[in-house]
């Protein structure tokens, strides 16, 4: 097994310019695509003005604005876009429970964008809740869909004697994971080039997971979830822990729903699944309404709203 504190010198690039930002003592809370897109629109704007906003609204900028350090760790990092007079950074940083953490910049238009975002503090809250009420200790674990590393990274934190595997099938999402984990000290989360679980081996105590969840006609990675209304990836990972949890073994798994005439199509599948498989489980809404632009779309043209849920499931001996 390579050594996860081992990093490409791009890689090192990065790392030191996030921790040249904490220095600076710089924060930022990533909104939604929509705000964004909002308060970039007010006038004034259009150009940055701050580190903030450079690193957080991922406005273009002067080179000036920014000391020599950044600029060059931006260009060792390959993170620095020059637009004739301007530059533009490829990255965000965004800020979670004191952590700070890369990923891609505004808009995520690209196949393999890195998306961080209010999912990503529900998803957060989500497994910091279930680790509260677990009464056993996490020897193993795994992020499945990873991304940025968040999920990964909160149960490294909390369990820091856990081996623990954050898997993707994107290869920039591994990098900021693998950067994003040495950042916040996390140094036994490792990144993994997986396809659900097959990248890893044998069974886990925890299993946490927050996949795309909607449907996304140019099928991005970090967005399209497939299947009916965007379940298809979540169906997926709750049939593959099923077959991985250990035994006192658990799943979080936050998701999106959409419900259509009042039902949710997402919770009787799960029902389904699970009936007579000997587990314990609860699914919760834990915010009835988010994506509400996606209605607008002829995939969801049946649907009332779009809840993010979080399924939790608890193997029993």
């Amino acid at each position: 097994m390579s050594d996860p504190t081992i990093l490409p010198a791009s890689d090192v690039a990065l790392r030191r310019l996030v921790e040249a930002l904490r220095e600076r003592e710089y924060h930022f809370i990533t909104a939604t695509p929509l705000t964004h897109a909002r308060v970039n629109g007010r006038p004034g704007n259009e150009e940055a003005r701050s580190l903030r906003d450079v690193f957080g609204w991922s406005r273009p900028f002067k080179p000036g604005l920014l000391p020599s350090e950044l600029l060059g760790l931006m260009e060792e990092g390959g993170v620095l876009v020059r637009e004739g007079a301007l530059c533009r950074s490829l990255v965000r940083v965004s800020s979670l429970d004191g952590m700070l953490f890369l990923h891609s910049a505004y808009p995520t238009t690209g196949a393999e964008a890195v998306f961080f975002g209010p999912d990503t503090y529900r998803f957060a809250n989500a497994i910091a809740a279930e680790m509260e009420r677990r009464p056993g200790p996490v020897r193993r674990a795994v992020d499945i869909g990873c991304g940025a590393g968040p999920g990964g990274i909160v149960v490294a934190r909390a369990h820091p004697g856990a081996e623990v595997a954050m898997v993707d099938i994107n290869d920039a999402a591994l990098r900021m994971a693998r950067v994003n984990a040495l950042l916040a000290g996390a140094t036994r989360a490792r990144a993994v080039n997986s396809n659900l679980l097959t990248g890893v081996e044998g069974r886990f105590d925890l299993i946490v997971s927050n996949p795309p969840y909607l449907v996304d006609p140019a099928r991005r990675a970090y967005r399209h979830g497939g299947g009916d209304l965007g379940a298809g990836l979540s169906l997926a990972i709750l049939d593959a822990a099923l077959e991985r949890l250990s035994e006192n073994g658990t799943l979080v798994l936050y998701s999106g729903a959409a419900v259509v005439n009042g039902a949710d199509p997402f919770r009787s599948d799960v029902a389904a699944r699970l009936a007579g498989r000997g587990v314990e489980w609860s699914y919760r809404e834990m915010d009835p309404d988010v994506f509400g632009e996606e209605l607008e779309s002829e995939a969801y043209r049946e649907a009332d709203r779009i809840a993010a849920v979080v399924l939790t499931v608890n193997r029993r001996k």
